[in-house]
């Protein structure tokens, strides 16, 4: 197998980020297909902390190529800020390719985002404010604008000129907001896109040829699939294809390319925004696996809303995406926990449910049904064998195999690269 891709399999955040840094150490190509800096990954590696949200988690191996494909969303000024902080930590970056097709960001999109957020009030998404949502609509619209713009002034010079005289009328009329300088915005966007010329290229090519000659290629994306944006919990979704079939699109890769596809998924589960959450903890044990998981947002630094594991969601995931495999990631968050939950069901209207509903209603309004085990009452985080674990928490990952239908195939017990137990080799 030479072509893996990962998906988050619950809402975003499920520790996709060491995942990939820990598969990386195989991989030859890192693939980032979709989403922009509404997401982040954070990867621990000898005590030291790296927080991505744009460059692809590969990138701290000296040997890896990394892409950023032309599905993800670009804002040039974060993507600097990035590449530079890397930099400073010792990283080698001329190893990165972006895709001349990827979109930009402009700051009218955080702008408009932030208005409609405000404008929606009660009704809002809970977005991140980062423009994200903005610049795939313009993407959809015909009207956004690409890096490969950024690097031919006279053709970027006419496109903006026409893009921005209707961004500042609906600014200025809309919403009564400032505009902005058409001179301001070119020059600095110029001056991005020199910046980014040495990393730009053909990115499907590059990427289609490594898989040819048998590299390992492994493509990662950004938020989970309950944040897709069709099969997602609709309307509270991001703008984008979290779920594996973003990857072909999002990469420019055929589908037929793709060997194997590994769900990420928490040991429990964590929502970040609005939008319907089933398995919630609104107490204080809530509280408490929060402050153990650190869980808190790597982009917006906003708490994550905690719960139960979902298996419901989980079998949703593993038909959406095609899964093989679950990578069970923050096990060591539930050490001295008495006793664990899996939501197996739901009950709707008097009806035991399944399956994942296919309204949006329907999800908001089910109760979880739920399977209680036992907990392990020892530390986990320096075990490296599957038998090694406490039998309770063997038990644990059994019952979600069986309830979830695939293996686990990767357990992480810990922040750092080293705390993971692989179970399959996944390449």
């Amino acid at each position: 197998m030479s072509a893996l891709v990962v998906v988050g399999a619950q809402w975003g955040d499920e520790g996709k980020g060491k995942v990939i840094d820990f598969l990386s150490q195989q991989a030859d190509v890192v693939v980032r297909h979709q989403g922009g800096n509404n997401a982040g990954h954070t990867v621990v590696v000898n005590d030291q902390e790296f927080k991505l949200h744009l460059v692809p988690s590969g990138i701290l191996y000296p040997n890896t190529w990394c892409v950023i494909a032309n599905g993800v969303v670009i804002d040039p000024k974060v993507l600097l800020d990035e590449l530079a902080y890397l930099q400073d930590r010792g990283v080698d970056i001329g190893r990165l390719r972006i895709s001349s097709k990827a979109h930009v960001v402009m700051p009218y999109h955080a702008r408009l985002d932030a208005l409609n957020e405000e404008r929606r009030g009660q009704q809002k998404i809970g977005t991140t404010l980062r423009g994200i949502g903005p610049a795939y609509m313009d993407k959809a619209a015909r009207v956004g604008l690409r890096i490969g713009d950024l690097l031919h002034p006279e053709e970027f010079r006419d496109r903006l000129g026409d893009v921005l005289e209707e961004k500042n009328h609906v600014l200025t009329r809309a919403y009564g907001a400032q505009p902005f300088s058409f001179d301001q915005l070119y020059r600095t966007f110029v001056d991005y896109g020199s910046s980014l010329r040495p990393y730009v290229a053909d990115t499907s090519l590059l990427i289609n040829q490594a898989i040819d000659r048998g590299d390992k290629v492994l493509f990662e994306g950004a938020q989970g699939t309950m944040l897709d944006i069709d099969h997602g919990t609709y309307p509270f979704v991001t703008s984008s294809h979290p779920s594996s079939g973003g990857a072909a699109i999002g990469a420019g890769v055929g589908p037929t390319k793709i060997d194997r596809v590994v769900g990420v998924a928490k040991a429990y589960a964590t929502r970040v925004g609005d939008g319907p959450f089933p398995t919630e903890l609104q107490d204080a044990l809530g509280e408490e696996i929060r402050e153990r998981g650190h869980e808190y947002g790597t982009t917006t630094g906003r708490p994550r809303r905690v719960g139960w594991l979902d298996a419901v969601v989980l079998r949703y995931a593993v038909r959406i995406n095609g899964l093989s495999g679950l990578a069970l990631t923050r096990l060591d968050v539930l050490d001295g926990l008495d006793t664990l939950k899996i939501a197996t069901a739901y009950r709707y209207q008097g009806h035991t449910l399944k399956e994942f509903p296919d309204t949006a209603w329907e999800f908001r309004d089910v109760e979880p049904l739920y399977e209680t085990l036992a907990g392990w009452d020892s530390s986990i985080g320096s075990t490296r064998r599957r038998e090694e674990l406490p039998r309770q928490a063997q038990q644990y990952i059994e019952r979600i195999e069986s309830v979830v239908g695939v293996p686990v195939v990767l357990v992480s017990v810990g922040r750092e690269r080293s705390h993971t137990i692989p179970l399959d080799d996944l390449f």
